[in-house]
Formats: C-alpha cells, sequence, structure tokens
C-alpha cells in the first residue's frame, strides 16, 4: 500500500490548477505545499506529490479513488473543463471485474490519470 505518490511536472501552475480542478470532486484539496512542489489530498494528508522538474520521463497511469460512482463522472467532466484531454468516458470496465467504474483523462504533461469506484452501488 503506498502512503503517498510523486511525479515531475513541466509547469507547476498549470498541473496544481488542472488537478485542483479534476480531483476537487473526489473530496482533493491542496494538503502541503513545500519549495518547488504541492501536495494534494484528502483531510490534510498528501497523497499525490507533483513536483516541479521538467517534463517527465515517461507518462504515468495514477487511479484515485472515487467513493461513489457519480465522483468518477464528476471527476471526468471536471478534468475535461480543466483541459485534460478525454481518454476514456465513465462507465464500467467489466473485463477488470463486474463492479468496476472508472473514467480516464490525460494530463499537461500527457499522464494518464483515472477515477476509480468498486463498488456495486451506483
Amino acid at each position: 500500500m503506498f502512503d503517498h505518490v510523486g511525479f515531475r511536472i513541466g509547469n507547476l501552475e498549470a498541473s496544481r490548477k488542472f488537478y485542483l480542478a479534476a480531483l476537487a470532486p473526489l473530496g482533493f484539496g491542496v494538503a502541503m505545499e513545500k519549495g518547488g512542489g504541492v501536495g494534494l489530498g484528502r483531510g490534510g494528508k498528501p497523497e499525490p506529490w507533483l513536483s516541479r522538474g521538467g517534463p517527465p520521463a515517461s507518462p504515468l497511469h495514477i487511479a484515485f479513488v472515487a467513493r461513489n460512482r457519480a465522483e468518477v463522472d464528476a471527476f471526468h467532466a471536471a478534468a475535461l473543463a480543466a483541459g485534460g484531454q478525454d481518454n476514456g468516458a465513465p462507465g464500467l470496465r467489466r473485463h477488470h471485474h463486474p463492479n468496476y467504474y472508472g473514467a480516464f483523462a490525460i494530463d499537461p504533461d500527457g499522464h494518464n490519470i483515472q477515477a476509480v469506484c468498486h463498488s456495486a452501488a451506483p
């Protein structure tokens, strides 16, 4: 189990703005700012760390836990409204398991970000 994950981004302010908008439906906000980075999370605990450092070596795939399917839908809409590129509309991905409900967007640095809910209830 991860405590947090950090990754480099090309433009800290653009990524900060994008992630704050995209992850707001999941209850994420700024948990900590330090030096050349910002930690986002729920309840003041930073989970992803965005760090200034130039373009990423390669794009990452990062999945964020959504508490319900409505949060997945809201994440996807917010990510696209914040300038993200659609990489998979909200929906069931039964090839993972019967209740796997996720949505995907590409962030300003080319990272594939996702919100996913595993519960059976809509």
